[in-house]
């Protein structure tokens, strides 16, 4: 029977698609859960599987843009089996066979050459001649004239790929977020032995306890939180003329992935545990990998921590997420020799970046929350003492 596939709804805000790129050819066998296309939109994409097995036929293709709940194909699982019908396209590339003549190697009517035994000019007259000749070395001339066209010297090849609908959005926001916001960035070092020398201490009974590893992602929301309570407006919008102030703490977690950058949000971070936070990172990550990321995990988001050290970035600019005020970069640990209480130690150093929105924050605000971010990842004991 013939079952219609249909466009899922992909989220409240979303109305259309566009398809992005086709992996199973209209025409095609297909199995059971075995992916067909890839749907786009300005916050996902996400893959359509086939619900049964059987035909595939596809009524659309790249870059189409399609609605909601419209059908773009069916899979006519009858139909199973019955596309191992290439033999028979090769029967019929037989039968000519025999009405294209392969003569052509029979044409041998050049054999009566060889009884032309005296022939005028640069003729050769015997098969001894021939075998003469191309053994001759080729002129300059001759071999310039016959060599195929080689590539002019210097020219370099381009390729070319599509823009996916994601990778528009991001730069579309991206551009938006400079012209729009007077942004600017505040620097800071931070020492992370104590925070290193907990997840070393406890980093066994944490798993056993809570099923997940405790990484450094979590000391960071925590402290980025803490912060939050203190200069509030960084937890803060621009709505016209007014300035909105969320009451909540919903920090978005940026995700590098192959389609393109993302932005999960962690919800209520400010009532979640560290085994609570550090799950719900996990969860993100593997949603990213299997391009199953819904609309909902990325709205929303009153801060954003993004992570350059994985790539091993020692420091960068990030740019807001607008139209948030404030974005936390991460960059690469390194140990650094460093003065603590006169004495020059070595110790496992990361450098802070904040950019933020000067228009809602000021640089001594923007610098007292860096700092307060700093101390409490400097003396983790401040996270739980509220301090």
């Amino acid at each position: 029977m013939k079952e219609e596939i249909k466009v899922p709804a992909m989220g409240e805000s979303i109305s259309e698609a566009t398809v992005g790129s086709i992996l199973k050819a209209s025409g095609s066998q297909v199995k059971m859960d075995e992916e067909i296309l890839e749907l786009e939109t300005d916050k996902v994409n996400q893959v359509i599987y086939a619900s049964q097995a059987g035909v595939l036929t596809l009524k659309v293709n790249t870059d189409d843009v399609v609605e909601i709940g419209q059908v773009i194909g069916t899979i006519d699982s009858d139909g199973e089996g019955k596309v191992e019908e290439p033999p028979a396209k090769e029967e019929k590339s037989q039968k000519p066979e025999p009405e294209s003549k392969p003569e052509p190697k029979e044409e041998k009517k050049p054999e009566p050459a060889p009884k032309a035994e005296k022939v005028e000019g640069e003729i050769r007259h015997s098969k001894e001649a021939f075998v003469a000749e191309i053994s001759k070395p080729k002129s300059s001339v001759t071999a310039s004239v016959s060599a195929p066209p080689s590539k002019p010297a210097g020219e370099r090849g381009e390729t070319r790929r599509r823009m996916t609908k994601i990778r528009k959005v991001i730069a579309k926001r991206l551009v938006e977020a400079q012209q729009t916001t007077a942004m600017l960035t505040t620097f800071n070092e931070v020492d992370l032995s104590e925070v290193m020398a907990l997840r070393s201490r406890y980093k066994e009974q944490f798993i056993k306890e809570h099923d997940a590893k405790l990484g450094f992602m979590s000391f960071f929301v925590k402290a980025v939180v803490s912060a939050l309570e203190a200069f509030p407006d960084i937890n803060s919008y621009i709505d016209g003329e007014e300035i909105v102030h969320r009451e909540y703490y919903d920090i978005g977690i940026a995700v590098g992935t192959e389609r393109g950058l993302i932005v999960p949000v962690l919800r209520d971070c400010d009532q979640k545990d560290f085994a609570e936070i550090e799950k719900g990172i996990v969860a993100f990550a593997e949603k990213a990998r299997a391009g199953s990321i819904s609309v909902d995990d990325l709205q929303g988001g009153g801060f954003t921590i993004t992570n350059g050290g994985v790539y091993g970035s020692m420091l960068s600019t990030p740019i807001l997420n607008h139209p948030q005020v404030g974005i936390l970069g991460m960059h690469n640990i390194q140990k650094r020799a460093v003065v603590v209480n006169d004495e020059i130690v070595i110790r496992p150093m990361m450098y802070l970046a904040l950019s933020y929105d000067h228009r809602i924050v000021d640089g001594k605000e923007a610098v007292s929350f860096l700092v307060h971010v700093k101390n409490c990842l400097e003396d983790p004991a401040r996270l739980l003492l509220g301090v």
